[in-house]
């Protein structure tokens, strides 16, 4: 079953929790369809995480509809969510035109980064028909990459909970919390009819999304994210395995290699004979 807004919806109004994984490739997209993850999400920290840039903010509308293109092949249930690059939405008819180019390719929804300033883009987008995640709090693409805690003043939460407010007002469907204190983050939670998806915000969310890389053990690992695999020392073993057995000839074996029939290769071996002799 295709899932769409109304599918996370229903899991907010019912207390289910919703599972969001970052995104970039056409196998992993297979998988974490098939896990059943519910958001699967192209986010612009492919930028730093694949394509070695050394911030999200050099992320451009073609590496994005790039990967959203691979990541669309592979998904078939879950929501398709993609990341509006920096500079992309900075008004609305710019960003009405690069969500709906997203949209043209398999994308269900957009997110953007920002806080009020931003409502009238999402106003713009959800007049359009276009489904719009907010982002608030650390945002990499105003921030950059060095990450604070969100939420821990008065009025540092106060702002947070009418920013969300005004947020979801203007039409967002979804909203990201990154780096918020678990108290405001709980608050604003209870305080919208839409799904917060929490990213290093803590337990109450409805929902979590987490890098892919991260989670596979790809980089640094970080606070806020659970390594489940140890990817960079299991692969970095088998290119090392490789190499070496490429290098004392244990590789490849007749197991990995193709025969001609030796009726065939006797033939063969004939015609050279005749070959050379001529």
């Amino acid at each position: 079953m295709k899932k769409d807004i109304t599918y996370l919806h229903t899991k907010k109004q019912q207390k289910q929790l919703i599972s969001v994984l970052t995104c970039y490739d056409y196998p992993t997209a297979c998988m974490q369809d098939e896990a059943g993850i519910d958001i699967v999400f192209v986010g612009d920290s492919v930028g730093t995480n694949i394509l070695g840039y050394k911030s999200e903010m050099e992320v451009t509308m073609s590496d994005m509809l790039h990967h959203l293109q691979a990541v669309h092949r592979g998904v078939t249930d879950a929501y398709l969510l993609v990341d509006m690059p920096y500079g992309s939405d900075r008004y609305g008819k710019q960003a009405v035109t690069n969500a709906n180019l997203f949209l043209d390719v398999g994308a269900d929804g957009v997110k953007l980064e920002g806080g009020t300033e931003k409502v009238p883009i999402v106003t713009a987008l959800t007049e359009q028909g276009i489904e719009v995640c907010a982002h608030i709090g650390h945002n990499p693409q105003i921030h950059g990459s060095k990450a604070l805690t969100h939420g821990k003043t008065v009025s540092k939460a106060k702002e947070l909970i009418q920013t969300a407010t005004e947020l979801t007002d203007a039409g967002a469907k979804l909203i990201v919390l990154e780096k918020i204190t678990e108290e405001i983050s709980q608050i604003i939670t209870g305080t919208l009819d839409i799904p917060t998806i929490g990213i290093g915000a803590g337990r109450y969310c409805d929902g979590q999304v987490l890098v892919i890389n991260d989670v596979l053990g790809i980089g640094a690992p970080f606070k806020h994210a659970k390594r489940y695999q140890e990817y960079n020392q299991l692969t970095f073993e088998a290119i090392l395995q490789y190499k070496q057995e490429v290098e004392n000839g244990s590789f490849p074996t007749d197991a990995n290699v193709a025969h001609i029939a030796a009726d065939k290769l006797e033939r063969v071996q004939k015609w050279l004979e005749l070959e050379r002799k001529s």
